[in-house]
């Protein structure tokens, strides 16, 4: 059995967020924690969890505070960020600090419940001594595909998420080089990843045009929310 800690600052989410996770076979919630001071005590008093649900937004401290903390404390728990929080620096910063994956609030059942699931899976295959790379590649895949499932062969769904969330929280359209420098990956990456979201009709291209030279192309998201 999968022993999960829920935190969330709301208790009526985390009572929600608990009710979704013990409908997923092979889970149980282990206890619920609304600050970061408890999320810590719980951890502490309970050496056996698995797996945190990990809101960002918390009364005292945030939840990268804590996973912070966790790790400094040696706590190799594995974390899901699930959180209202879209800015690219927090993406970046949980995935640093070694979230599985970062689950953007609101969310259905089937969302959580599809991330468990991999996760499952990801923790069944790894309970041999050794795994396929293949197969650790789609595990990893089936955690961190938020909102691109159909990658193409060589691209990543974190790198893909990094991108999306810059796009899709610019003030105006954007080009490579500006995208490079908001999430850190070079500019022919980010040119790669943007020409993707265009062919896949998520994102629209515009050229700027100057005093010579080649036009400039510069991407928006094209479904603003």
């Amino acid at each position: 059995m999968i022993e999960v800690l829920v935190v969330d600052d709301d208790v009526r989410v985390a009572r929600v967020n608990a009710a979704y996770v013990e409908k997923v076979p092979g889970f149980r919630v282990a206890g619920e924690a609304h600050s970061a001071a408890e999320a810590l005590r719980l951890l502490a008093e309970l050496p056996h969890l698995d797996l945190v649900l990990m809101d960002h937004y918390l009364p005292d401290e945030t939840g990268l505070d804590v996973v912070r903390e966790m790790r400094r404390r040696g706590r190799r728990t594995d974390v899901i960020m699930v959180t209202a929080a879209r800015d690219v620096s927090t993406v970046q910063e949980a995935m640093r600090q070694g979230a599985l994956q970062y689950l953007v609030k609101p969310f259905a059942f089937a969302g959580l419940r599809s991330k468990l699931e991999a996760y499952a899976q990801l923790r069944r295959t790894l309970d041999g001594d050794e795994a396929e790379e293949a197969e650790v590649d789609r595990i990893f895949g089936a955690l961190s595909a938020a909102t691109e499932p159909d990658l193409p062969k060589g691209h990543s769904p974190t790198t893909a998420e990094l991108v999306r969330q810059a796009l899709m929280h610019a003030d105006g359209p954007l080009s490579a080089q500006e995208i490079a420098e908001r999430t850190g990956v070079s500019r022919q990456t980010a040119q790669r990843y943007l020409k993707l979201l265009e062919r896949t009709g998520r994102a629209t291209l515009t050229l700027k045009y100057g005093d010579a030279g080649r036009p400039e192309h510069r991407y928006e998201w094209a479904t603003r929310t």
